[in-house]
Order: C-alpha cells, then sequence, then structure tokens
C-alpha cells in the first residue's frame, strides 16, 4: 500500500446490493420496516461502519463520513 492512500484514508469495499441499498435510504432507516434481505444487507454494512445502529435498537443511522463509498 502506497502512503498517499494511508494518509488519504481506507476505502470500503462493498457490493452493488449494498449500494443500491445505502442509495436507496435515508440517513434514518426503521429497521422493523426492511425486508428480510434488506435488513442482511444492513447488518453487513453495520459491520463495514457505514451504519450505526440507535439506542432503541430499532433505527439504523448513516455514518455521515461514509458516504463516499
Amino acid at each position: 500500500m502506497k502512503i498517499a492512500q494511508l494518509l488519504s484514508g481506507t476505502s470500503i469495499a462493498i457490493t452493488n446490493q449494498e449500494q443500491q441499498f445505502i442509495e436507496n435510504h435515508s440517513t434514518k432507516v426503521s429497521i422493523n420496516s426492511l425486508s428480510e434481505q434488506d435488513q442482511w444487507l444492513a447488518q453487513n454494512l453495520v459491520r463495514k461502519g457505514i451504519y450505526t445502529i440507535s439506542n432503541d435498537s430499532r433505527t439504523l443511522i448513516k455514518n455521515i463520513n461514509e458516504t463516499n463509498t
């Protein structure tokens, strides 16, 4: 890895389905309103740090600094 890549930050690899999920959902998403497939995608995006789960465990919140993936 080059020093310029390290300084610019790390990029996160996402699938096409995950990219569509990010584009189709706003900054706050109710977990209960998601289909089973979308819940699976959301779980992966939480693991990757693109979304976080709110304190009430019912809402996904998009991390603002991760929208350029």
